[in-house]
């Protein structure tokens, strides 16, 4: 008896469109397909969680806003509040700012003057040094970067007395150098970019150096362009220390006229009497610089966290 040949199978016809075209398959909607695009109950728990410590954050900041439109004496013997009397509001603080505040503005483009001269001199200095702990091969390199690991173990207040002695040798007291110089090296800069220095191909070095490029050429063409995420993230750190210095600058400035903000701004508190007003909007004001390098690196900051050195 003769088996019967196997059918063969046709194939189902893709449906049509009504131009006569083939209309493309829709995917089936699966119960996981559905979970994957709709808001879980952890996610909503979590951002939720982020928003209130937002709000937390931002409450100090609402509050000396606030405080600007009030009286200094009362903000002084009440404290920081949001249960203010609105028909005691006034702009009365902000006249005064732009009017009559003395040296606030010279002091305000004093602390600006040297925090971008630090920052960038930090940057430059530190991502040198960085560089030749990752990149190259050379004697001692490990002991001298166990070195820098100690100087980040030191805190600043052991090194304050001897280095102001150094100074005072020098002849340097009383001057801007004296604030910028002695932290272009900066260890935690350095231990930074070591590490994310470490992480970039040696090929592209290596294609670099055949194709003619010097070493300073490599360095500024080739490793800081796709190191703008460790750029903005240590701008942004040593912009803030540089901004808010007061220490080391009340120990080596003498002359009222250079003094940096944190330190004129204490200055308007004295025995003989305090101008409040003028401490609390000028504490105010001085955010601005701080806001605006946050959100000017913002960018590249979040880029460092979610990509790669090398960009495809």
């Amino acid at each position: 008896m003769a088996a019967n040949p196997p059918t063969a199978v046709r194939p189902t016809p893709a449906p049509q469109g009504a131009d006569g075209g083939e209309r493309p398959r829709s995917a089936p909607r699966t119960a996981a397909g559905r979970a994957r695009f709709s808001p879980t109950a952890g996610a909503w728990i979590q951002a939720g969680f982020l928003v209130l410590i937002a709000a937390i954050a931002l409450v100090p900041l609402v509050a000396i806003f606030v405080g600007t439109f009030q009286d200094g004496n009362d903000v002084i013997r009440r404290g920081m509040t949001f249960d203010v009397d609105l028909g005691a509001l006034s702009l009365d603080n902000y006249v005064l700012l732009f009017t009559d505040s003395g040296p606030y503005f010279r002091w305000f483009a004093n602390s600006l003057l040297l925090t971008v001269a630090q920052v960038a001199g930090t940057l430059l200095v530190s991502s040198f040094v960085a560089y030749g702990f990752a990149m190259y091969e050379f004697r001692g390199k490990t002991l001298w970067f166990v070195m820098v690991l100690l100087v980040m173990t030191v805190p600043f207040e052991m090194l304050m007395l001897p280095l102001y002695v150094q100074v005072n040798d020098m002849g340097l007291a009383d001057t801007y150098t004296v604030i910028v110089l002695p932290f272009l090296a900066a260890a935690v800069t350095i231990f930074f970019f070591r590490q994310y220095f470490l992480g970039i191909p040696r090929e592209l070095l290596e294609a670099g150096r055949v194709d003619g490029v010097t070493e300073y050429g490599i360095f500024f063409r080739i490793v800081l362009p796709i190191s703008k995420p460790a750029m903005a993230a240590m701008a942004i750190l040593n912009g803030m220390i540089c901004w808010n210095n007061f220490l080391w600058p009340l120990l080596v400035l003498r002359t009222p006229e250079k003094f940096t903000l944190p330190i004129g701004l204490n200055t308007l508190l004295t025995p003989y009497g305090n101008n409040y007003e003028l401490l609390i909007i000028g504490a105010f004001f001085s955010l601005i610089p701080i806001l605006i390098l946050f959100l000017a690196f913002q960018r590249f900051f979040i880029e460092g966290m979610t990509a790669g050195a090398v960009k495809g």
